[in-house]
């Protein structure tokens, strides 16, 4: 057993810019590519990783600092410490749970295909620490109980892949070059009955249903100040100046607030760049699998790849209200009463929030404003809330990974992180089994078994 978690261990200490290659690699021979063109489509998607690591780590770094010091000049510190999803998918991975959650999942998955259950084959496994990291806090909440751990992590995989099959079309018809694509990603598939129930409510609200605006239209009615690149700009200016405690030091810092600025308008302009590396590493591997299924079982069978939401965040709307809500939501996280998370170091990960959002806003600017500015303001209780158990998994596994910089908790602070603390998802699974017990596992259980027949029947049909 400990060899074979040895193994699984190693593979994923790997990270998703290397394991991705080679899962494509191996993938696209099985269904029938050439080696050449299979190890050229893996390479794509790990120089895609690679890219979006680059990006998002000169947002971080950029935004990193100047955060911190808007939080010094207005004392806004609160007790839930933001350690990013590095902290969340190392406590993920470090425990038994972890180090087993690819080969028991892709065992579920198969299950399930085989029942007829799902059609989504979910390949995304650098994603799969999602489902390890809510296993991985039952494990720790229930005495370090391995079995309740599987439980938890299996009844938010198998959940995951239903949310997957149903919103699979409206997420193929909304991204263009996405056919026979599906989003098994717990974390971007939890807010999406938010983004359904919201922007069906939204029809009723007069003057907001009148409005249309997407980032096609903002460009034509704003012009340049339309643009993600512009506006990123002029974000980081603002956040730039809101970082200077006076006017002496706001015209010091004039070259670094213009830098700033820069700098978020260049990470607005290159993340769609980067992502349509992804969707170039995909195309042989989803023609091929589509054309297999096709031979094998007929063309009125249809499965879904399950692939990374790192795909799509490149979405021009994504981007603007993405960059809209990393001010407005730290202004929620101060003037909420109850929250005591301030996200810093998780803001980078605000885009993969909307990937299942626009599918059902239609991509409308304000309507995915309004649906993040919901799940923000909700997902900060729900951090907050798990912030006690959070700190205790990682502290438990910081003492078994002295070396481990990701899980060290910062005195006086508990830990958190928007990813994947924050999604409805992961909150209903830890609040059923916290406060529950036996009768939440028992309603998770009946509640996951009824959507999966559901799921079938549909299918079936």
């Amino acid at each position: 057993m400990d060899i074979i978690e040895d193994v699984f261990s190693y593979i994923i200490s790997l990270g998703a810019a290397v394991m991705m290659p080679i899962i494509f690699t191996i993938l696209g021979l099985c269904i029938g590519i050439k080696f050449s063109k299979a190890f050229k489509s893996g390479l794509f998607v790990g120089v895609g990783f690679i890219g979006l690591g680059v990006i998002t780590g000169l947002l971080t770094s950029s935004l990193g600092p100047v955060l911190n010091k808007v939080v010094e000049i207005y004392g806004l510190n609160l007790e839930v410490f933001d350690m990013g999803w590095p902290a969340a998918a190392s406590v993920a991975y470090n425990t038994v749970v972890g180090s087993f959650i690819i080969p028991v999942c892709l065992a579920v998955n198969l299950l399930l295909l085989v029942l007829g259950c799902t059609r989504t084959v979910n390949i995304d496994l650098w994603n799969y620490w999602h489902f390890a990291f809510i296993g991985a806090v039952v494990y720790f909440m229930t005495g370090c109980n391995v079995y309740w751990g599987f439980f938890a992590a299996i009844i938010c995989y198998v959940i995951t892949l239903v949310m997957a099959d149903i919103t699979a079309k409206r997420f193929q018809k909304f991204y263009p070059s996405m056919e026979g694509i599906s989003i098994p990603q717990p974390f971007c598939q939890g807010f999406m009955p938010f983004a359904a129930v919201i922007n069906k409510g939204l029809d009723f609200v007069p003057g907001i249903n009148k409005v249309n605006i997407d980032s096609e239209g903002m460009k034509q009615r704003f012009g340049l100040f339309g643009e993600p690149l512009f506006l990123g700009v002029i974000i980081g200016i603002i956040i730039g100046c809101l970082a200077c405690s006076g006017v002496d030091e706001l015209v010091a810092n004039i070259p670094a607030t213009l830098a700033l600025g820069i700098k978020m308008g260049a990470v607005m302009e290159l993340i769609p760049r980067i992502t349509s590396l992804f969707i170039e590493g995909l195309k042989p591997i989803a023609d091929a699998t589509r054309e297999l299924v096709a031979r094998k079982f007929g063309a009125d069978k249809e499965l879904y790849i399950g692939m990374s939401p790192a795909l799509v965040i490149g979405h021009p709307t994504t981007l603007v209200v993405s960059l809209l809500l990393i001010p407005v939501t730290l202004v929620l996280a101060v003037v909420l009463p109850g929250n005591q998370f301030l996200p810093l170091a998780s803001l980078a990960g605000m885009f993969y929030v909307f990937v299942m959002v626009l599918p059902y806003t239609n991509g409308n600017v304000l309507r995915s404003f309004i649906v993040g500015l919901v799940v923000m303001a909700v997902g900060l209780y729900f951090v907050t809330l798990m912030s006690d158990d959070f700190t205790s998994a990682a502290a438990s596994v910081a003492a078994a990974h002295p070396d481990d910089k990701a899980v060290q908790v910062p005195a006086g602070f508990m830990a958190g992180s928007l990813d994947f603390a924050s999604s409805p998802l992961s909150m209903v699974i830890y609040a059923g089994m916290k406060y529950l017990n036996y009768i939440g596992a028992a309603i998770l259980t009946l509640g996951t078994v009824a959507l999966v027949m559901w799921n079938r029947r549909r299918i079936n049909k």
